[in-house]
């Protein structure tokens, strides 16, 4: 069998072509669209079931882990199509100019639970909502955007730009959440940041957003990159659904990326998703969170400007495995901070400019390992590399949002009390400090076995003749 990487003799569709700051910078707002909606899910959805709807805390985080289930098979699903999608456009991109539109009106909906349901009325309409918004839409755009990072180039440094300026513009989007999401439901919700009708008009405001920004995205890329594979002649050579998953699970690369992430985006939604509650129980005003969260996003963004001179001198995975050393003591710093303001403040930089080396170069290595799979096989699956990964990434998230809810009910946390008990607060505290940091720990030691690096030039090499690693 041959696996090759088809090469365009046009030089803008040359796989390993400079790619221009327009399309990296249409690449990196495909993120800041995105994040848009999984921030504010992120950071304040628990928050909209608890204290707006006033939802039991440990049934709605149930309703987002069992969710993630359907969610991450979606997923598989979606590596699948992408994988088997042929237009002029492209694989992936053709889903993103699909469907924007409904997964913005998903997300208006989501945060739109009527006055008039309650009891399991209630817990159906906020499932399926929330299943609208997660399972099928973002899927829907968020693999395809993800394989994107493969398809438009083959160039290592031009991958890990891509994936540098997708976080940078991704903390950019949680940024302006943190900021503006809060107040915008406070001024269109009559001054009160609990009014289900001011939470459903920032929403549509957000929502307007996001397709716009999607739009722009899907404007300014494109895809270079054909996967080949082949075992007579130019006669293509069917890869099946399980011969997909066997590859990727096969590939100590692919796994060792897959962890990392899995444990980030728990840490993530475990941390962000706390961060309100802590703000408003544990320091004593909700108004803080905007500047303890912000100082962490201008710190990640500061420091994503400097990634690409620390990525080219010491290579990704040296630059991966910083990040996630400094946000751990970053996070260790936290809880010696506790409820002084200035101090949360410093800690947040330090998370900041831990994250900013991570996430400047986590997706570029995950590519990496994909191209890695591509060679060691023989035949390429970027959407189901990619999607498998995103199924990994959600599992994580869904289950970081839901050991959130299960903390804080065990906790006895209730959203009826202006001040909590002790162990509520221990339950807060816990959430946001010490379970991210132990996580962010296990991605460092999954780093240290990560040595892609050292070979990939070769591979590239190997693939563009046509060869792979059990070639004669």
């Amino acid at each position: 069998m041959e696996a090759k990487l088809k090469v365009n003799v046009n030089e803008k569709m040359n796989p390993n072509a400079k790619l221009s700051f327009k399309e990296r910078l249409g690449y990196g707002i495909g993120d800041y669209s995105g994040n848009l909606i999984y921030s504010s899910i992120s950071a304040f959805l628990l928050l909209y079931y608890t204290n707006v709807v006033n939802a039991d805390a440990a049934m709605a985080a149930s309703i987002i882990a069992i969710s993630k289930i359907f969610d991450g098979i979606s997923d598989l699903i979606m590596g699948r199509i992408v994988d088997k999608t042929k237009s002029k456009y492209g694989k992936a991109r053709p889903w993103i100019l699909r469907l924007c539109v409904p997964f913005a009106v998903s997300a208006v909906l989501m945060f739109s639970v009527p006055e008039s349901l309650s009891g399991k009325y209630m817990f159906i309409y906020m499932f399926l909502t929330y299943n609208l918004v997660s399972t099928v839409f973002f899927t829907g755009i968020n693999v395809p955007y993800a394989a994107m990072n493969g398809l438009m180039t083959t160039n290592q440094y031009e991958r890990g730009l891509l994936g540098n300026f997708r976080m940078l513009l991704a903390t950019a989007g949680t940024m302006t959440v943190n900021t503006f999401v809060l107040k915008m439901v406070v001024a269109l919700g009559n001054g009160d940041q609990y009014n289900r009708a001011g939470w459903t008009k920032a929403f549509v405001v957000i929502g307007i957003a996001t397709v716009v920004l999607n739009l722009f995205m899907f404007a300014t890329c494109k895809e270079r990159v054909v996967e080949e594979s082949s075992s007579n002649g130019d006669k293509k050579e069917e890869v099946s659904f399980i011969k997909s998953l066997k590859g990727l699970f096969t590939n100590k690369y692919w796994l060792l990326m897959v962890g990392v992430l899995f444990v980030m985006y728990f840490m993530m939604s475990c941390f962000f998703g706390s961060a309100a509650y802590y703000a408003q129980y544990v320091i004593g005003d909700i108004n803080k969170f905007a500047p303890i969260s912000n100082a962490l996003s201008m710190a990640q963004i500061a420091t994503m400007f400097c990634t690409p001179f620390i990525m080219k001198k010491i290579g990704k995975r040296n630059t991966m495995l910083i990040g996630t050393g400094v946000a751990t003591i970053g996070f260790v710093f936290t809880g010696v901070a506790g409820a002084g303001v200035s101090l949360q403040v410093v800690a947040s930089v330090i998370k900041g400019m831990g994250f900013g080396c991570s996430a400047a170069v986590m997706f570029g290595l995950l590519q990496d390992a994909i191209t890695y799979g591509q060679w060691k096989n023989g035949f390429g699956s970027s959407g189901m590399g990619n999607a498998a990964s995103s199924f990994c990434m959600k599992v994580g998230s869904g289950i970081g949002t839901a050991a959130l809810g299960w903390i804080l009910a065990a906790g006895k946390f209730d959203a009826t009390l202006a001040i909590q008990s002790s162990s509520a607060m221990n339950a807060i505290g816990m959430s946001f400090i010490w379970i991210p940091a132990i996580t962010m720990g296990i991605g460092v030691v999954c780093m240290c076995f990560y040595d892609l690096d050292k070979k990939y030039d070769k591979i590239i090499a190997d693939l563009e003749a046509g060869r792979y690693m059990n070639s004669k």
